[in-house]
């Protein structure tokens, strides 16, 4: 027995089927549309922060009485120890004189810059770059640049603090290094 369909009920369902797959592409344009101003507009804003978090704790002078758990060791090594592990961040973008250095002038300068490294970190909110898991240097060093927000919607980076205030010398490659005795 053939079933009988009315010829309006054929097409109905005819241009129901034709709305479903506008309405489907509709909606792959729209989700493209939102993917699109995601990846152009909001995914660089939030690239700009991206691995940027505040130190753990706040810092002490590293020999000193009090010290903590959390120091400056010199002007671009900090220290923290947590439990039984230890941690020592090198700060990047700058070399600070040593403190075991070639003359006395060297030595006294790299105190200073412990003092500025130390005076810098306690002013207020610092964040470091490296997220969970930093780059190491061959020294096993935890690798981060620090900086802090301005109040003006940028940040100051603590490299160019210390280059500026004479605390530091440039690094990387393409610089000499820096004679602290002269």
């Amino acid at each position: 027995m053939a079933r009988y369909r009315s010829p309006l009920l054929r097409s109905k369902r005819r241009s129901g089927s034709k709305t479903g797959s506008v309405s489907a592409l509709g909606t792959l344009i729209l989700l493209g549309a939102i993917l699109a101003l995601w990846w152009f507009v909001l995914r660089p804003i939030n690239e700009a922060n991206e691995g940027w978090t505040p130190p753990p704790l706040t810092f002490g002078l590293c020999g000193t009485k009090g010290a903590g758990r959390a120091c400056v060791i010199d002007g671009d090594t900090l220290h923290i120890r947590r439990g039984g592990n230890v941690r020592r961040i090198r700060i990047t973008g700058f070399n600070a004189p040593e403190l075991d250095g070639a003359c006395e002038a060297e030595r006294a300068r790299a105190l200073a810059a412990k003092r500025a490294l130390h005076a810098w970190m306690a002013k207020g909110a610092v964040e470091w770059d490296g997220g969970t898991d930093p780059p190491f240097d061959q020294y096993g060093r935890e690798l981060r640049s620090l900086r802090r927000p301005d109040g003006k919607g940028g940040h100051e980076e603590l490299a160019d603090h210390m280059l500026k205030t004479g605390m530091a010398a440039e690094s990387g490659w393409g610089t000499s290094p820096k004679d602290w005795c002269t």
